[in-house]
């Protein structure tokens, strides 16, 4: 699925190709949490790296986060006007692209259920959905993004 995603100020537009395109894994780990997630998560998706095209890389500020003292390989990208939380990338991981699904202007699917993730670091003030079909992890799943949505494919193929 072709997605595309802007900043609030449009300053930065950006567009990739993803497989993975369900907006279902909410995390809420305090990175993401205090970067991207007003609602106490942040929800990102899975992007084919080599497809991704941007207009307005000139506005564009990398933050890399830093747990008990040392400082992430990931680079969160953010317009550097508005604040808007575009995408992460890792080059542990070179072939993706995790954009904020809040960033994408495309007209996303609905996810059959969530998986939330990093339940350990959620603020108090934040109540967890807990839908029968939802999966509830203390820190990361071992189901990949890909596994996630083989999974559910297969499941709504029966």
């Amino acid at each position: 699925m072709q997605l595309e995603g802007s900043c609030h100020c449009k300053a930065v537009t950006f567009q990739l190709e993803s497989p993975h395109p369900y907006p279902y894994q909410r995390c809420y780990c305090s990175i993401c949490r205090k970067t991207a997630g007003s609602g106490g998560y942040a929800i990102n998706l899975a992007g084919d790296a080599t497809t991704l095209q941007v207009e307005g890389r000139d506005n564009l500020s990398i933050y890399h986060a830093v747990t008990d003292g040392v400082e992430s390989p990931a680079e969160r990208h953010f317009c550097k006007r508005c604040g808007s939380a575009l995408w992460l990338y890792d080059a542990r991981w070179p072939e993706l692209i995790h954009p904020q699904a809040g960033a994408i202007d495309t007209p996303l699917p609905v996810p059959p259920e969530h998986v939330h993730i990093m339940l350990d670091s959620k603020a108090n003030w934040v109540e967890v959905a807990h839908e029968a079909r939802d999966a509830h992890h203390v820190e990361y799943p071992e189901e990949s993004i890909a596994a996630w949505h083989a999974r559910v494919a297969e499941r709504d193929t029966d």
